[in-house]
């Protein structure tokens, strides 16, 4: 099967006249899929119960006649005016009360019964009609879910949910750790969504909503879904996520119930740290796909985020996308085809450009699309070997952005992506685990700021450890259980015994202390006793800062200040993850292909021979700047 190409298609923002003319640029770019509708029940839906299906028919029919397929979205992530006009309790309300009026996407209640109504007769509605379409590939869900709502439908929500979850109002009160400041409650009624307060929120209950809110997003989801398996069985059922601190979705439970894991990623940075993000991103979605390809659902053909738009550098729209190919996507998309003539998102790059055709980043499009019509989509089964594993834990996350920390410094999300980002240019592959995950298979495993541990995930990592693997965890890792309440008896309580240390107490940094052995540290330092681990890096004033600690067959490393990368990278190294990497040289093999490219402006050497199959020419050890080859190799 031939990799996906193509991206999200809005013909309803053009005059029919341009459609012909769209089609006959996707066959010349190599596009094979585009998602269609996403934005569109005011369209299909122009009052309710009324369907104007006829301009979809049209576009679809010419898709179709052109041989390309379509990932048909259903638009629930934008319902139409006249929804919110007849259903103004189903509009947002954020956590200080303030309902929002319609006029951008998002404008939605996930709890609001007659929006959960409205979403299902949309999507029966397509269903029926385009079940039997010749070019319906997959379903598209929704967009990028992650709008949590205050209202008084979320609340009863969530007083449900929280039932569930807990049974009774004891062990609520208990979990929540309610006797402080008085906030036992007495009945389920007295539960709200965490809104705005006098002062600090309670932050377990601030944690469970969040954990409601990825919960009830995904009933919202499965809804949908069991709709359209029941209507299209065989045709493949997702929705596209994105990684954002105010995504309350927990995509290790969202990726056991979609049919493909499909990602969105727009990098922050720019030149290498856009490359650094994007290898990032690509085995996040890669570990939460379990082994499965998986697909790129959305990038962009230039940057849209950071302090300002920017175009991205010739032939980065390539590197960006085989990046994602090589850890197992099986395509490539973007956002959107056609850049908008107006609209909230009109300066976003489009792979038809402002400019037309006859531009650098449509040649550039159709370059990309013909290398990847000469690269074989991924197989099934395991697609990338790693190495290492990082552990991520959305939830430990969400406790980090809660109130009340001893330094607002503290960066879960920061942490992690160093791990990965020094591993990288190590030239290590890594993947991601959950701290309940099976890890043996690992030669190591960074634990980076894993603020909330539950007693399973610790005995989990202790075992690993226990077995003969190499543990490397970071400060304020192990603090708190799961539901936030620290654990006492000295830090980090639910790693002590596999650290082999005690930790007193927190001293977060004002200014860097230099590390003899490694190197600068920053943002936070902790009084550590050693309690059977030994000192390999001292503060300057002498107390243990790093420590290895012999445990069972395994050892286990304790890093109690934020390293800068070169100090993470001799520590790493150290502990045994030591690269052979060239900076900026990404190596992946991905099965019997190996992927090398060049993200740097000058030659650089690699230990591959072969045929490089996009060029159909010899790679003989050398890249040129920003070149990528796709090598067939034997293991």
């Amino acid at each position: 099967m031939p990799l996906w190409y193509g991206g999200d298609y809005n013909p309803e923002q053009w005059p029919e006249e341009v459609w012909a003319e769209d089609v006959a640029l996707m066959r010349r770019a190599g596009v094979t899929l585009v998602t269609v509708g996403v934005f569109s029940w005011a369209r299909l839906e122009p009052s309710e119960g009324r369907h104007t299906f006829g301009w979809l028919d049209r576009v679809l029919g010419l898709l179709a006649e052109g041989g390309i397929r379509v990932d048909l979205a259903v638009p629930t992530a934008s319902p139409p005016p006249w929804f919110s006009l007849a259903h103004p309790d189903a509009l947002t309300v954020t956590r200080d009360g303030v309902r929002l009026t319609h006029g951008s996407r998002d404008t939605y209640c996930v709890s609001a019964p007659a929006y959960r109504e409205a979403s299902l007769r949309i999507t029966r509605a397509l269903a029926e009609r385009y079940r039997d379409h010749p070019a319906l590939a997959m379903w598209h869900v929704h967009n990028e879910y992650g709008t949590p709502c205050h209202c008084d439908h979320a609340a009863a929500a969530f007083r449900a949910w929280l039932r569930e979850r807990y049974g009774d109002l004891d062990a609520l009160n208990d979990a929540w750790t309610t006797a402080f400041w008085g906030q036992h409650y007495s009945d389920w009624a007295q539960i709200t969504p965490p809104r705005a307060t006098q002062y600090l929120q309670n932050p377990a209950q601030a944690l469970d909503f969040r954990r409601f809110v990825s919960d009830e997003m995904l009933a919202h989801f499965r809804e949908q879904r069991d709709l359209l398996r029941g209507l299209t069985p065989g045709v493949p059922v997702t929705t596209n996520y994105v990684l954002a601190g105010w995504a309350s979705v927990d995509h290790w439970k969202w990726s056991r119930e979609v049919d493909l894991v499909a990602v969105d990623h727009y990098p922050a940075g720019q030149g290498m740290a856009a490359a650094e993000q994007s290898a990032f991103a690509a085995d996040l979605a890669r570990s939460w796909a379990g082994g499965r390809p998986w697909l790129l659902m959305e990038q962009a053909t230039g940057y849209v985020t950071g302090p300002r738009m920017a175009a991205k550098e010739p032939g980065e729209i390539a590197r960006h996308s085989l990046q994602h190919v090589a850890r197992g996507s099986t395509g490539a998309l973007f956002f959107q085809w056609r850049a908008s003539r107006g609209g909230a998102e009109q300066w976003h790059p489009g792979m038809v450009p402002h400019a037309g055709p006859d531009s650098r980043v449509f040649r550039e499009v159709c370059a990309l699309g013909e290398a990847l019509r000469r690269i074989p989509a991924p197989p099934g089964g395991p697609l990338v070997e790693a190495e290492a594993a990082i552990l991520w834990d959305e939830e430990a996350w969400w406790a980090v952005q809660g109130p009340g920390l001893p330094s607002t410094e503290i960066d879960y999300l920061a942490a992690v992506e160093q791990a990965h980002r020094v591993l990288w240019r190590q030239g290590v592959t890594a993947c991601f685990a959950h701290p309940s995950h099976d890890l043996p298979a690992y030669r190591a495993v960074l634990v980076p700021s894993l603020y909330l541990v539950s007693d399973e995930a610790a005995g989990n990592l202790a075992a690993y450890v226990e077995g003969g693997g190499t543990l490397v965890v970071s400060h304020f890792s192990g603090i708190a259980d799961e539901h936030t309440r620290v654990r006492t008896g000295g830090y980090p309580g639910a790693l002590r015994e596999v650290l082999g240390i005690r930790v007193e107490e927190f001293r977060p940094l004002a200014d860097e202390v230099e590390l003899p052995e490694l190197g600068r540290a920053t943002v936070w330092s902790e009084v550590v006793h050693l309690a059977g681990a030994e000192a390999v890096a001292r503060y300057p004033g002498g107390g243990p800062a790093v420590t290895r600690h012999r445990y069972g067959g395994g050892t286990a490393w304790y890093v109690s200040t934020r390293l800068d990368d070169p100090g993470y990278a001799r520590l790493l190294a150290a502990a045994g993850l030591a690269g052979g990497g060239v900076p900026g040289v990404e190596i992946v093999r991905r099965r019997d292909h190996v992927f090398a490219l060049n993200h740097t402006g000058d030659e650089q050497p690699v230990p591959i021979d072969g045929t490089d199959l996009i060029t159909g020419r010899p790679v003989t050890g050398v890249l040129r700047p920003g070149q990528c080859v796709v090598v067939r190799s034997a293991r």
